[in-house]
Formats: C-alpha cells, sequence, structure tokens
C-alpha cells in the first residue's frame, strides 16, 4: 500500500509498523500498560525484516492477493485471542476481553488506512471486526460455560474467526450500509 501512494522508505516503515503493533499498542493503552514493544526489540526488528523482504520480492508478493488474505486472517485471529488472553489475564471482565481482542486485531489495519489517506476497509467492506468479536464470544463461552483450557479457548476462537472471514468474503456478507440524505431517493 505505501508502494501504490509512493512513499519513501521511512515512509513504508512507518505504515508497516503502525499496521503491525499499532493495535496492540491502542490495547495496552487502553489497558494502562507499557506497549508491549517498548520492553522488547524483536517487534522493531521484525518490522524492519519485513520491510526488507517486502522491498526484495515486492513484485512477487503483491502478486499473492489470495495468499495475503488468508495471512491477513489468520494473523487477524491469532492477534485477537492475544488481546482477549491479555486482558482476561489483567482480570479485566469478558466483555472488555472481546472489545481489545477486536483492537488488538483490527486497529492497526485501521491505523495504516488513515495514514494512507484512505476510508479505513473496516468501516466500508467485508465482516472483520466482527469476526473478531464473533470469536471472542466464541473463546468467552469456551472458557465459562465449558471451563475449557486456555489452549482450546484460543483454538477455538481462532477458527471462528478464519471461518467467518473465509465464509463473508466468499459469499460476500457485509454489514448494512447506512444511508444518508444524499442516498435517499426523494
Amino acid at each position: 500500500m505505501a508502494s501504490a501512494r509512493r512513499f519513501d522508505l521511512f515512509g513504508a516503515l512507518i505504515v508497516g509498523m503502525a499496521t503491525a503493533i499499532g493495535g496492540g499498542t491502542l490495547r495496552d493503552l487502553m489497558l494502562g500498560i507499557s506497549p508491549f514493544w517498548l520492553t522488547n526489540k524483536i517487534y522493531i526488528i521484525c518490522c524492519i525484516i519485513s520491510l526488507l523482504w517486502v522491498i526484495a520480492f515486492g513484485k512477487y508478493l503483491i502478486r499473492q492477493e489470495n495468499t495475503w488474505f488468508i495471512f491477513d486472517t489468520i494473523g487477524l485471529a491469532l492477534f485477537n485471542v492475544i488481546g482477549i488472553e491479555k486482558t482476561l489475564q489483567m482480570g479485566f471482565p469478558f466483555w472488555t476481553a472481546i472489545i481489545m481482542g477486536c483492537i488488538t486485531g483490527a486497529a492497526g489495519g485501521v491505523i495504516r488506512d488513515i495514514l494512507i489517506n484512505e476510508v479505513p476497509l473496516i468501516f466500508r467492506k467485508e465482516i472483520y471486526a466482527m469476526a473478531c468479536i464473533l470469536g471472542g464470544a466464541v473463546y468467552i463461552t469456551c472458557y465459562s460455560a465449558f471451563g475449557m483450557p486456555a489452549e482450546l479457548n484460543a483454538l477455538f476462537s481462532s477458527i471462528s474467526v478464519i471461518i467467518i472471514r473465509i465464509l463473508a468474503v466468499k459469499f460476500c456478507w457485509h454489514l448494512p450500509i447506512l444511508k444518508g440524505e444524499e442516498d435517499s431517493d426523494d
């Protein structure tokens, strides 16, 4: 996306980092703790390595839209679970954990879209953040109703997000779109 907007290397790094760590940063700030990447340099190193990888193989990678979609969907599911578990470990209620999971999974993309001057994807099409919310509900149901261990909660939650996201794209599911005055037929 940064290359399509003709960003320089620094701009591309900032956009990539915002996407990768933006959701977790917002989560941590909202939970009142230091953002995770401030205490472990590996996150910044991974962002730099990822940028170098994209520079080296960008033309090949851009053509692999289905591959990107799958990796993005898996990442969404895993980041969602990380946000849920971190929030629960801090003693927050279930509903807060579901919201923080969604923020962890989806907010980095919102920040990215704002930085590249786009209306965020999750606000205009596709089931993305709602998949996180539903996956969070699965996690909490497995935890509270069935007393499953964290590993199984995480597995079922992640699978739920992945399935919902794939089905939503395959069958063009989306939330109802609000219609303003300019959209009316009057």
